[in-house]
């Protein structure tokens, strides 16, 4: 009996295990309204007439859902050692709870408790109370569509990496130009000041940004600005390509998943990441 309730919350409080498919929905959909409206608090309460005037419904808002979100945890905590990786009771749970999920779990109920807890500046429990905008990223438990997002950038972690580490070469190389260059004459030195002062400048131009405060005045400063200009279009875009062919691929994995079944049971068929099948008679 216990084995079987660990099992049940376990996969009431996982979407991607089957369960009780009608209470999944149910308990599924009341997390995730509960943790916009959540965001949505905390956003309101920024508004001083807002705060002043429905300040007791903030708090006991907040604690009713802290109250829920805390009994999750301890939930998820409990029925974890359902599965294999931490299936020890002690050192299974432990491993679970410094795991990221677990981990965003608890940065999401931890302000409310330290607030109450220890004595604080007032500007240092606000930023605790603005961390509970951090429960946003639960809803990555909740919704397929936010897991697809956390698969494509687990996949496409090297290729990311590799166009990250690109990018950082640009803007140093593109900082170390332009400052140089604009230094060429003594008299136009107002702007680029140093090279991390430059930085600035280059990140603001390879993003298209162009604010303007920052401009090279010199003409060989002017024409490394071109060119630098022309690579940032052309190396901002490979990670929006890589996270497009990364997200055209998880689509089509989905869709190979919910219509590939079994030509003997009948039954769906588990593919693994490269789209091969697994599955036993």
């Amino acid at each position: 009996m216990y084995a079987l309730s660990k099992k049940k919350v376990h996969g009431l409080l996982h979407p991607e295990i089957v369960g009780d498919k009608h209470w999944d929905k149910i308990i599924n959909i009341f997390i995730i309204t509960l943790i916009i409206l959540n965001v949505l608090a905390v956003m309101l309460e920024t508004v001083t007439r807002l705060h002043q005037e429905y300040y007791w419904f903030f708090h006991y808002f907040d604690m009713v859902s802290v109250i829920i979100f805390t009994i999750e945890y301890i939930l998820r905590v409990w029925s974890c050692n359902h599965e294999e990786k931490y299936r020890h009771s002690i050192w299974g749970r432990l491993r679970y709870m410094v795991s990221p999920a677990a981990l965003i779990d608890l940065v999401a109920i931890l302000p409310f408790y330290l607030s109450r807890i220890l004595t604080l500046d007032l500007r240092i429990l606000r930023m605790l109370r603005l961390l509970r905008i951090i429960r946003l990223f639960r809803l990555t438990a909740y919704m397929q569509s936010a897991q697809m997002i956390v698969n494509v950038f687990k996949k496409r972690f090297n290729e990311l990496l590799l166009s990250f580490v690109l990018v950082i070469f640009l803007i140093v190389f593109a900082s170390c130009a332009i400052y140089f260059a604009e230094h060429l004459d003594p008299k136009n030195r107002a702007y680029f000041t140093s090279i991390p002062a430059t930085m600035w400048w280059s990140v603001v131009t390879l993003t298209t940004t162009g604010y303007g405060d920052m401009y090279p005045v010199t003409y060989v400063g002017k024409a490394m600005a071109m060119v630098i200009m022309l690579s940032g279009v052309a190396f901002f875009a490979l990670p929006a390509g890589i996270i497009s062919a990364g997200f055209l691929e998880e689509f089509r994995l989905h869709r190979v998943k919910k219509t590939h079944r079994c030509p003997n049971c009948g039954e769906h068929i588990e593919l693994d990441d490269h789209g091969n099948g697994n599955h036993a008679h």
